[in-house]
């Protein structure tokens, strides 16, 4: 077989699938993706200007001017996808090979929503120096890298770093995509239920990627109290085995003091957002203020099944396809990064992910219901409405280049 998945013999009467017979391999022999050329190779005179000797000319004047590399080759629409393995979707920490099919299916998502070409890159190396060194090194090929599925809390210093030592946008997708995505969809469902993000108090489970992402966005948008846990209770000052990321979140955040349980603390929240795969219970959810909200984002077992939180809160979305209301990141990473190539952008800030979080929730406009607070990834009008607030907001926070 040329797909490189070991099957296991089994008796001939046996139900279980082989990847022969399973729509997914199908699907995926050959890969997802591929390269083409964009012009013309048919006679000596275009070889002699595709390649040599006309490519020289080309070359001296990039050498002379490197800016003229976002002209004069594919790098100023072109992104790295890339992963070490270590938090794949929710496989977890499966390994470079096993993570390529998720990258190259980001790949492709680049391209058909957003018109971006992306090159997956799996890398074999976990250590957060030999990441940073490894994308600096590989960055002038590109016009922009997405970070994907780096297991947490290294994500972070891979992130910081790689934004400090390159002039191109660097995007863990995990963290903004999430954050960018759930912010839009709250803006609607506050609106729903008449209030604006400032007369919320939200509860966050999970401090991973997502969890830390999601609550700064939050933060920036300006809610009106966030408190987060992880699997040992709430988050706060004082508390002991604080990582970094963590005792920064105890430092700017649960202003109301939470020490206990998540399921305590959301006794009288405006809002449950779950980014955790753990689980809460219907009891702690009818204990929530009314006409509450609750973001149960954990794939594919939601932190509360959407059926049980409907029976007490106003609003209610997941990260799953077939309920309503999916905070997908799909709604957001290939227009930011359109925007961001489109006007060469030197960075992501963070005004422009609340643009896009803002353009993408005026996307639903009058059409808001508790079933739609934010659009499917397969509205045409999303990727431009990010893309055109994306870089907008590029050009006021100065870091555009064109």
């Amino acid at each position: 077989m040329t797909t490189g998945v070991a099957v296991a013999v089994t008796p001939a009467s046996a139900s279980v699938e082989t990847p022969d017979h399973d729509p997914a391999f199908a699907l995926h022999r050959g890969g997802k993706i591929e390269i083409r050329s964009t012009v013309p190779v048919r006679d000596a005179d275009d070889l002699a200007l595709a390649y040599t000797p006309g490519v020289a000319r080309v070359c001296t004047a990039i050498a002379d001017r490197p800016e003229l590399a976002g002209d004069y080759t594919w790098v100023s629409n072109v992104v790295a996808v890339v992963s070490d393995g270590t938090a794949v979707l929710g496989l977890g920490d499966i390994g470079p090979a096993a993570a390529m099919p998720v990258m190259e299916g980001k790949a492709l998502l680049f391209k058909e929503f957003a018109g971006v070409d992306a090159v997956p890159i799996c890398l074999d190396c976990t250590d957060v120096d030999g990441l940073v060194e490894t994308v600096v090194r590989l960055a002038p090929s590109f016009g922009g890298i997405n970070l994907e599925d780096i297991s947490a809390p290294r994500c972070f210093e891979v992130e910081d770093r790689l934004r400090d030592l390159l002039d191109i946008p660097v995007f863990h997708d995990d963290q903004h995509g999430t954050a960018i995505v759930a912010l839009a969809a709250l803006r609607n469902a506050a609106r729903l239920t008449g209030r604006t993000l400032g007369d919320l108090r939200a509860v966050v489970a999970g401090a991973g990627a997502s969890g830390v992402a999601v609550t700064r966005i939050l933060l920036e948008a300006g809610i009106g109290d966030i408190a987060v846990s992880d699997s040992k209770g709430m988050i706060y000052q004082g508390r002991d085995g604080l990582n970094p990321v963590k005792q920064a979140l105890a430092r700017d955040t649960n202003r109301a003091g939470h020490t206990g349980s998540t399921e305590e603390a959301l006794e009288g929240a405006d809002l449950f957002l779950g980014l955790s795969g753990s689980t809460v219970s219907e009891r702690a959810i009818a204990s929530m203020a009314p006409d509450a909200i609750v973001f149960a984002l954990s794939n594919p077992t939601p932190e509360v099944h959407p059926e049980v939180a409907a029976r007490h809160v106003k609003v209610v979305a997941t990260g799953r396809s077939d309920f309503p209301n999916q905070i997908n990141n799909v709604l957001a990473f290939p227009g930011v990064f359109r925007g961001a190539l489109d006007v060469r952008a030197t960075t992501i800030t963070e005004n422009m992910k609340v643009a896009a979080a803002d353009a993408l929730a005026g996307v639903v406009g009058d059409d808001l219901s508790p079933e739609y607070i934010i659009p499917s990834p397969f509205d045409e009008r999303v990727a431009p409405a990010v893309t055109a607030a994306v870089a907008a907001q590029a050009r006021a926070d100065g870091v555009a280049r064109r």
